[in-house]
């Protein structure tokens, strides 16, 4: 991690100690919790070794009421069982840094969206201004559920992330109308 990524890491996300402190949790419970596969791993470890997890951490849990629920609420909300183990898989990794907010259902509206844009090219009335009308209402959804993200991110996912194809890139190409 840069400078500027731990710039970055500290805007957008919160120290775990700190989030414990302010919230009554006990750290050490935390982590154990976190290695028993209960609650997701750190985002990011900064460069001074400061785990950092997004502020609403324990939101998601306190939702499903309590810690001990999470996992059965989380997979509640899909159909598709495999699909929902993988998605949980990846919120305990840490990985869903791409979102403001983690919740099922942003992690599926964000998957429904990168799908419409990355489609939009194909459709018959590709270039049109309704078409672009639609193409920059998605884009703008997406925008508004995903942070900037760090160039560390880009290292760790290897290459480029779903803001940099299908926020900033669609936008460069398909500018909207004066």
């Amino acid at each position: 991690m840069t400078a500027d990524d731990d710039a970055y890491v500290t805007a957008w996300f919160t120290d775990l100690e700190e989030l414990c402190r302010a919230t009554g949790r006990d750290p050490g419970q935390v982590r154990r919790l976190v290695l028993e596969g209960r609650l997701p791993l750190p985002s990011y470890l900064r460069s001074d070794d400061a785990e950092m997890v997004p502020a609403d951490l324990f939101g998601l849990a306190d939702r499903a009421g309590g810690v001990e629920a999470l996992e059965g609420w989380f997979l509640e909300h899909w159909e598709d069982q495999a699909a929902a183990k993988e998605e949980w898989g990846a919120y305990l990794d840490g990985q869903f840094v791409c979102l403001r907010s983690v919740t099922p259902h942003n992690i599926q509206r964000k998957g429904t969206l990168v799908t419409a844009i990355e489609a939009a090219p194909g459709e018959p009335d590709a270039g049109t201004p309704a078409w672009t009308r639609r193409l920059h209402a998605l884009v703008d959804e997406l925008d508004a559920l995903e942070p900037p993200f760090t160039a560390y991110d880009r290292l760790r996912f290897a290459g480029p992330v779903s803001r940099d194809r299908c926020i900033n890139a669609v936008r460069a190409r398909h500018p909207r109308a004066a």
